[in-house]
């Protein structure tokens, strides 16, 4: 009884708040008094069934389920963050955190290192790509979770963590101890050249840092001698605004439209430009690459460059997220991120697709082929780019060169869903150490020949794998590209993973080929 009080206090003393909220600042639409009967009829039933429930009732989680069966009500993307989950989405997108700067995976029960952060305190200290973490302070992490791990590696800058790794071809247990840094979470996973004339940004996010990694790419890859670019926007789900319109600015004129917000609000009705910045790239060659995994600023950058004609989009349809979000942080350390306006690219095109068959449908949507959408070509708004090529709005960004992804067997997906080509990488590497010392030998000359694939093969088979003999001949080239890849980034770094495995991206050696067709393709109709 003392708890259904409690709570029935709570939430009446919630109700009132809100009232008087309403009253000193009425909301548009909304009526105080309408407001409140509905939160008492709220209040009225979760003090009902915390009550009466047939078992004890955290009302906590009731509230935190309610708030989130609510926002379900309105779109797929306003959404109820729990307190718990608030400092790993700061992170993601701030761009750093405090640790000692690995990625990992369990592997065999046990923590491993995929790799080292660039320039963090493991990276220095020199981990490596397999080392497996045996304890950390003294505990031994067999059967660790994920958050458990991080938990005990994670921590202020400054402080020191010790621990223990088994390195495959070292008899001893390893020690460290390794001080703790603020770790940066790059958003561009790699920048290389492709040619000697083409380089290669892969942007993973944009997140605070995004338009500070981007300038130190470009003047890498200009050094190197770059005189056109493919930005691989390719599952980057989107981030801040501002970085996505950093990032276009370089490619535009100052003072040309971007994109554009409307709202129910006038508030939120806001209009971005190009502006002037610290490296012009007005006249570099330019490629977009994008799938169905490019979302939110993905579309506006793809979607800004599509409508000035400034360069080539290439690939699959994008996700179709226009939704601007605004963030409202909650008094006890959750948040809602609340929708409140839709995006739109400079000639006028709504991104957002449609949501109105659900939330499910609307997932399952974004992944359908590309070509799926031609059907839907009539009842969809038309528009026209700066040079007149015609484009469609309401569904994503549709690349002016469409090319389908390599697809692999459920066979080779198994591989890769239990980690085969990491593993067998990692022991790889550990029994052919010199070739540390020659890194473009490797990934220029160095082959998966027959002898290497047969002893994936019997290393798969010792892991008690039932080999699909047909799916094998199937992908065998993916298979060569695959474990030369893993070999890279466990000799050095996830970059050259990504290196070795532009030699096998179809989508990307076809991105390669248009730019020697890119003045036809961009002064003829996108979609005839």
């Amino acid at each position: 009884m003392q708890k259904r009080k409690h709570v029935l206090t709570l939430i009446t003393g919630i109700a009132i708040g809100v009232l008087v909220t309403l009253l000193l600042k009425p909301i548009p639409g909304i009526s105080g008094g309408n407001l409140l009967f509905h939160l008492q009829r709220f209040a009225e039933v979760i003090t009902d069934v915390s009550g009466l429930y047939v078992e004890d009732v955290d009302p906590e989680k009731l509230v935190n389920s309610a708030i989130e069966g609510m926002l379900k009500e309105l779109d797929p993307h306003t959404v109820f963050i729990p307190k718990d989950d608030i400092q790993d989405v700061v992170e993601r997108f701030e761009g750093h955190f405090e640790g000692i700067g690995i990625e990992f995976i369990i592997q065999n029960k046990y923590p491993t290192v995929v790799s080292p952060i660039s320039d963090s305190p493991s990276d220095r200290l020199g981990l490596r790509p397999g080392d497996k973490i045996m304890a950390i302070d003294g505990i031994s992490t067999f059967d660790f979770t994920d958050e458990q791990v991080m938990d005990r590696l994670r921590g202020p800058k400054g402080s020191a963590v010790e621990i223990e790794i088994d390195r495959r071809g070292e008899k001893d247990t390893l020690h460290f101890t390794i001080v703790r840094d603020q770790i940066s979470i790059f958003s561009i996973l790699a920048d290389f050249m492709l040619d000697e004339n083409i380089g290669y940004i892969k942007l993973t996010r944009f997140s605070r840092t995004t338009d500070e990694e981007f300038v130190s790419a470009l003047k890498k890859l200009q050094a190197a001698g770059m005189k056109k670019l493919i930005l691989d926007l390719r599952f980057n789900s989107g981030g801040y605004l501002d970085q996505a319109v950093a990032i276009v600015s370089k490619f535009l004129q100052p003072g040309q439209k971007i994109v554009f917000t409307k709202g129910r609000i006038p508030q939120v009705n806001e209009e971005y430009f190009a502006e002037a910045g610290e490296f012009d790239a007005q006249n570099l060659p330019l490629i977009v690459l994008i799938n169905h995994g490019s979302a939110s600023a993905s579309e506006i950058v793809a979607g800004a460059i599509q409508d000035w004609d400034r360069g080539l989009v290439v690939g699959e349809q994008s996700f179709g997220k226009g939704l601007v979000q605004r963030q409202v942080n909650l008094k006890d350390g959750a948040a809602i991120r609340v929708t409140v306006a839709r995006y739109y690219t400079p000639s006028g095109r709504l991104i957002q697709r449609s949501y109105e068959n659900g939330r499910d449908q609307y997932y399952r949507e974004a992944w359908e082929e590309a070509d799926s959408l031609k059907n839907a070509e009539g009842d969809r708004e038309k528009y026209f780019t700066e040079a007149g090529r015609l484009v469609y709005g309401g569904g994503g960004i549709r690349p002016d060169v469409i090319s389908k992804a390599d697809t692999i067997t459920s066979f080779v997906a198994s591989l890769i869903r239990n980690r085969m080509f990491f593993e067998f990488a990692n022991d790889y590497a550990a029994e052919h150490d010199s070739l540390r010392n020659s890194e473009q030998i490797f990934l220029h000359q160095f082959t998966i020949n027959d002898q290497i694939l047969s002893t994936f093969h019997q290393f798969i088979r010792d892991k008690e794998f039932v080999i699909d003999e047909n799916a094998w001949s199937l992908d065998k080239s993916f298979l060569k590209t695959r474990i030369k890849s893993e070999i890279a980034r466990s000799l050095w770094n996830s970059e050259k993973y990504y290196q070795v495995e532009a030699t096998g991206d179809r989508q990307l050696l076809n991105a390669m080929e248009q730019f020697t067709k890119i003045a036809e393709l961009l002064s003829t109709p996108v979609l005839k």
